[in-house]
C-alpha cells in the first residue's frame, strides 16, 4: 500500500512533476477519482485545473471491467484483448455509448456548469488520473486532449502496472507514475481510503482552483475580416472586466507566442480582457518583407480594434494596445492616428523607431519596456520617449535581453504592464 488516500496520491505525483512548473501548464483530472489527485497537482504547480470527460465502456456482466472508453467530441477507444476475451460484441459497445454518452453530458453541466472548458489550444497539457488499469480511459483522455489541440500531452498518475506506456501507444509525449509495482490487480490496492469521490467533491477541487487563478474567463476563438485576409484570434474577458487589451506581434503567431500567453494571463487574472491574434496569415508571415510593413501590421490592427468595438464584449470598455518587436512599432503607428480609441500602450521590446513620424501623434499614455541587456533596443526607445508628445515611460528590466529569457523577466514585464493597463483603464 502506497497512499493514504487520493489527495497523499496527489502531492507524492507532484513531487514527481516540478519540472513542469512555469510552463503554462493546463491540468486535467479524469473525473472522479483523478479530480482531488489533479487538483494537489495542480495547487503544486500553480496551474490552472479542469476535467476531461472520458467514461468508461464497461463489458457486460462486469462493468468494472473497461472494454474500452468514450471521450468528449466524440472520441471512442475499444480494448481488443478485452473484446475477444469477453465475447462483446457491437451491440453491447453500442447499448454503453448510449448509456455513456448521456453520463458525459450530465457530468459536463454538473461539474462545469455555464462556464466554458480552459482553452488547450498549444498548451502543454498535464493529464491526472488516480492510477492505471487497463489503459483505455487514459488513451481516451490522450486522444480528446490532442484533438483540441494540446501541443504537447504529458500523462502522469500515482500508480500503473509495469509496462504501462506500451498500452498508450505513443499519445502522450511524457508519462510519469510515481509506482509501477510487478503484482498489479487493481487500482484500489495501492490505497488505504479508495472510497468512490462523490461529485461535490469534483465541483469543491475545480471552484478552489479558479478562486486561486482570478475571474471566471470567457474565451473564444474568433476569425476577425480584414484587408485581404481573415486573421485568427483567441478573445480573454474575465467577469467584471475593467478593459480589453489587444495583442500586437508583428513575428509569427500572437495567440501561440508563450511569452504573449504568459503576459495575457496574468492581465486576465487582474481583471483585464485580452485579443491575442496574427496581423498576418501564415502565407504571408513566410515572407520577412511583411513582418517590417508597419503600415500594413498598423491597418490590420486598426481594423481588429474597430471589429473588436463592435462586439459586444467590449460595450463600454476602454481598450489597450500591448506590442512586442515590430508588432509594437504597429501599435505606436496605430495609436498615432487621430481617431485611435486606445486609452492605453505598452511597448516591450519594442521598434519604435519603424514607427516614424506618427510617434508625436501618440496621444495614449505609453509603457516602454526593454531589457537591460538589449542596447540597441534601448537606444531606439530611448529616442523614442523625447519624440513622444503624451505621457510616457521607459522601464529598464535589469539583466534581461530582447526576449525576456531570463528568471523572473517576463513576470516584471507582465507586472509592469498590469499596472499600467489598470491604472489607465480605471482613469476612463
Amino acid at each position: 500500500m502506497y497512499f493514504s488516500d487520493r489527495t497523499d496520491a496527489g502531492r507524492q505525483l507532484a513531487a514527481r512533476l516540478g519540472h513542469l512548473k512555469d510552463q503554462d501548464v493546463v491540468v486535467l483530472g479524469l473525473p472522479r477519482g483523478g479530480v482531488p489527485v489533479a487538483a494537489e497537482v495542480a495547487d503544486a504547480l500553480g496551474a490552472p485545473l479542469d476535467i476531461c470527460l472520458v467514461r468508461k465502456l464497461g463489458t457486460p456482466g462486469q462493468p468494472e471491467l473497461a472494454m474500452g472508453a468514450l471521450g468528449e467530441g466524440g472520441v471512442r477507444v475499444l480494448n481488443e484483448r478485452v473484446l475477444r476475451r469477453t465475447g462483446a460484441d457491437e451491440r453491447d459497445i453500442a447499448a454503453a455509448e448510449v448509456r455513456e454518452h448521456a453520463e458525459l453530458d450530465q457530468r459536463a453541466g454538473r461539474y462545469r456548469g455555464s462556464r466554458p472548458s480552459i482553452p488547450l489550444e498549444g498548451r502543454t497539457v498535464l493529464v491526472v488520473d488516480d492510477g492505471l488499469a487497463t489503459g483505455a480511459t487514459a488513451l481516451a483522455a490522450c486522444r480528446v486532449v490532442r484533438a483540441k489541440g494540446a501541443a504537447r500531452i504529458v500523462l502522469a498518475v500515482p500508480v500503473a502496472p509495469q509496462g504501462w506506456t506500451d498500452r498508450l501507444g505513443g499519445e502522450a509525449d511524457e508519462t510519469v507514475s510515481v509506482h509501477t509495482p510487478e503484482l498489479f490487480y487493481a487500482i484500489g490496492q495501492f490505497y488505504r481510503d479508495f472510497a468512490q469521490t462523490p461529485d461535490a467533491e469534483v465541483v469543491a477541487c475545480l471552484d478552489r482552483n479558479r478562486a486561486a487563478h482570478g475571474p471566471v474567463v470567457h474565451e473564444s476563438d474568433v476569425r476577425i475580416p480584414a484587408t485581404g485576409a481573415v486573421l485568427a484570434g483567441r478573445l480573454a474577458v474575465p467577469e467584471g472586466a475593467i478593459g480589453i487589451v489587444l495583442f500586437a506581434h508583428g513575428s509569427g503567431s500572437s495567440r501561440h507566442s508563450p511569452r504573449n500567453r504568459a503576459v495575457a494571463t496574468e492581465l486576465n487574472r487582474a481583471g483585464l480582457g485580452t485579443l491575442l491574434f496574427d496581423l498576418l496569415t501564415e502565407t504571408e508571415a513566410a515572407d520577412r518583407a511583411h513582418v517590417f510593413d508597419t503600415p500594413l501590421l498598423a491597418g490590420r490592427l486598426t481594423g481588429a480594434t474597430d471589429w473588436l468595438a463592435g462586439r459586444p464584449e467590449s460595450d463600454g470598455l476602454p481598450l489597450g494596445y500591448f506590442g512586442a518587436s515590430t508588432g509594437a512599432a504597429a501599435a505606436l503607428w496605430a495609436a498615432g492616428d487621430p481617431g485611435s480609441p486606445v486609452a492605453a500602450v505598452v511597448s516591450r521590446g519594442g521598434r519604435p523607431d519603424l514607427a516614424g513620424d506618427r510617434l508625436a501623434g501618440v496621444r495614449a499614455p505609453t509603457l516602454l519596456v526593454v531589457g537591460g541587456r538589449d542596447a540597441l533596443v534601448l537606444d531606439l526607445n530611448r529616442r523614442a520617449g523625447s519624440l513622444l508628445r503624451c505621457e510616457n515611460r521607459l522601464a529598464v528590466v535589469d539583466g534581461a535581453t530582447h526576449l525576456f529569457e531570463e528568471p523572473g523577466a517576463l513576470e516584471e514585464v507582465a507586472e509592469l504592464a498590469t499596472s499600467w493597463f489598470t491604472g489607465h483603464f480605471r482613469d476612463q
